[in-house]
């Protein structure tokens, strides 16, 4: 009787599992749609509901410029704004280059020696809790050039997630295996390489998330303090000249471009993060 009954679930599970499996896929579809259909339906919402408003309330565009002004501001300055969106972006850039050079030789030399890490560590949190708005001033008064100067305090902000979380990556390496590498008689070179390296990469690669839009945020500050001082810079420079003369509608469309330059940094972050832990981590393998 029990075989019996064995043999009748044996026979019906084929007909089950294709059914689970069909429900899976539909479910993994919806997802998929809903991942880009949704933020792009309340974006589409938003903007029209704000174009409405604007029109309807008949509302000044020096109170609030409608989405349709801005759009046409993007297209009739875009002679000034792409030159400006250049500079952020190369501040941005290069911020973000030096802090990751920076970042991973220093964490490195932290996690090598104890005494490097307690000598300079604490000198790394005060470069990171000192307000970058109270630095630019200073930077700008000793450095000729305010290019380097914005270029400095952009670094200033993204340099510490790097550091932080690569330093804890190369610290959390199972512990087994370490005795394993010290067993074999492992040089510090191969517990880097084939170790410390491959534990810490999924820590490093979520600091270049955060560090990414640090650096665009630390290069569009330092542009808003020194470019009080007349020196034009970037999209921030920008936007503060454009409040001076009530043109609303290109500080709404630098704003804009601004906003847009963050989303890219974060987009190209998060592929790079994807492509790099995709086939072994478990924080980027798919699931069901």
């Amino acid at each position: 009787m029990n075989q019996h009954a064995v043999q009748e679930n044996t026979a019906s599970s084929p007909g089950l599992i294709d059914a689970e499996e069909a429900a899976i896929a539909r479910r993994r579809k919806l997802y998929q749609i809903g991942r880009w259909t949704l933020p792009s339906l309340v974006l589409v919402l938003a903007i029209g509901s704000w174009q409405a408003y604007v029109t309807l309330a008949q509302v000044p565009h020096y109170i609030l410029p409608s989405p349709l002004l801005i759009a046409q501001t993007l297209i009739s300055d875009w002679d000034v704004l792409w030159p400006a969106m250049q500079i952020t972006g190369r501040l941005t850039f290069l911020a973000l280059l030096l802090a990751v050079i920076g970042g991973l030789a220093i964490a490195v030399a932290f996690t090598q020696s104890k005494w490097v890490e307690m000598s300079f560590f604490p000198y790394a949190v005060i470069l990171q809790v000192t307000p970058v708005v109270a630095i630019a001033p200073l930077l700008q008064i000793y450095m000729d050039s305010a290019f380097s100067a914005a270029l400095l305090c952009a670094w200033i902000v993204a340099f510490f997630p790097i550091l932080s979380n690569t330093t804890t990556g190369l610290k959390s390496a199972d512990h087994n295996l370490q005795d394993l590498f010290s067993i074999y008689g492992a040089t510090g070179w191969q517990r880097l390489r084939y170790l410390a390296a491959p534990s810490a990469l999924p820590y490093f690669l979520s600091g270049l998330k955060i560090a990414g839009g640090l650096a665009l945020i630390g290069a569009v500050v330092a542009e808003f303090v020194i470019g009080r001082a007349g020196t034009g810079l970037g999209l921030a420079s920008t936007l503060l000249e454009a409040s001076y003369r009530f043109n609303f509608g290109r500080l709404y469309a630098a704003l804009v471009l601004i906003s847009v330059m963050g989303i890219l940094i974060f987009a190209l972050m998060s592929l790079i993060s994807h492509f790099s832990l995709c086939r072994w981590h478990e924080s980027a393998l798919k699931r069901e």
